[in-house]
């Protein structure tokens, strides 16, 4: 996976009702392990109660930075 970049990012955390910090945070810090990224998703997801919108968010950021490979 690559790493997006700043503006990459803000595409995913200006999305109307998102969690932007959540976002933000967990995509700038994601690395580079699709397998792990995923995981966390899921775990920070239930973990901080996180809305359908922001999980979509994140999970579309991944599914970009997977196609950087």
């Amino acid at each position: 996976m690559k790493k997006l970049s700043i503006q990459e990012i803000e595409k995913f955390s200006n999305r109307s009702g998102v969690k932007k910090i959540a976002v933000e945070n967990f995509l700038m810090s994601m690395g580079t392990n699709e397998t792990h990224a995923r995981l966390n998703l899921q775990m920070d997801g239930e973990h901080y109660k996180w809305n359908w919108i922001t999980y979509r968010a994140i999970e579309d950021g991944i599914k970009l930075a997977n196609k950087g490979v």
